[in-house]
């Protein structure tokens, strides 16, 4: 992983560049090109132009840093895919992104030429795997399938156990599902100064659960004799907030800070922006309950 400030290397050419055969063809050109575009230069020992346009395109490949891979056929020992693609003339160029065939071109070209091809299907590459995953479970926890957001996240852990948005997302799939326990054991996962929405949330939301009373008859009958009563009215919110009710937890909190905004080191404040994380940045308790409290404060 790259840290922010720090310069990635570039592949090694061999990972980029590579000979190729009609028995390696499938693994090398078309599967490889599902996650990475692959061109393919059909050449042969004996043709001249040829010579000229190979280090052209292994210049441009290299300069593109890992967005693009070439493959290089000689057709003399390697015919099969040749005649299929029907080349004609050589040096002949195929681009496959995706597992099939996108662009491409015959003869020599300038290198300027050949860098914008290169470029152009430099930009081609496939839409990640992992992002296509990490959406399709958003999109599944935000409609309330649960099954479908856990199977998808757990596909990016199977692949990368250390992926933060999965961790996260796996965690509040857990908490809506009334797994607090299992979703703690998930968020845990993640290091301790990691961030992503969903974690962060998830962590406010345990800790809320973790610090609410259990019982809050004694203190709703003291809310009924003085609605003033901020410390019991204060509980009633840590409690509706630790079963996730998140909209009535900070109704009681806007009072408390409207009434005294300063009371208990502002400790209704604090408590309500912690709501706010756990009921989610994007959240109409959040966005609602901001508005809210910025007109008491700047009223």
């Amino acid at each position: 992983m790259t840290l922010i400030g720090e310069t990635s290397a570039p592949p090694p050419s061999g990972d980029l560049i590579k000979d190729g055969t009609d028995a390696s063809f499938m693994a090398d050109v078309v599967e490889a090109s599902k996650t990475t575009p692959v061109i393919v230069d059909f050449w042969a020992t004996w043709c001249g132009p040829c010579r000229q346009l190979g280090p052209s395109i292994e210049k441009a490949v290299l300069a593109a840093k890992g967005k693009v891979k070439l493959v290089k056929i000689d057709i003399d020992k390697n015919p099969q895919f040749a005649g299929q693609l029907r080349v004609q003339s050589i040096p002949a160029v195929f681009a496959f992104v995706g597992g099939r065939p996108v662009d491409g071109f015959m003869g020599a070209l300038p290198d300027s030429q050949v860098k914008q091809f290169v470029d152009r299907m430099a930009g081609q590459a496939p839409a990640d795997a992992t992002d296509e995953l990490l959406a399709m479970a958003k999109e599944s926890l935000d409609l309330g399938d649960l099954g479908g957001a856990a199977q998808a996240y757990a596909q990016v852990l199977q692949a990368d156990p250390e992926n933060i948005k999965a961790i996260g997302g796996l965690a509040k799939v857990y908490l809506q599902g009334g797994d607090a326990d299992q979703a703690a054991e998930i968020a845990a996962m993640a290091p301790a100064d990691a961030k992503d929405p969903d974690l962060e949330s998830v962590r406010a939301a345990l800790a809320l659960a973790d610090e609410a009373p259990s019982e809050t008859a004694a203190f709703e009958a003291r809310l009924a004799q003085d609605p003033d009563d901020h410390e019991a009215r204060f509980e009633i919110a840590k409690a509706l907030a630790g079963v996730g009710r998140w909209d009535a937890a900070a109704d009681h909190l806007l009072i408390i800070i409207e009434k005294d905004r300063a009371w208990n080191d502002e400790a209704a404040r604090k408590q309500l922006l912690t709501v706010f994380e756990a009921a989610g940045p994007g959240s109409d308790v959040a966005r609602q309950g901001r508005r809210r409290l910025s007109s008491i404060l700047f009223s």
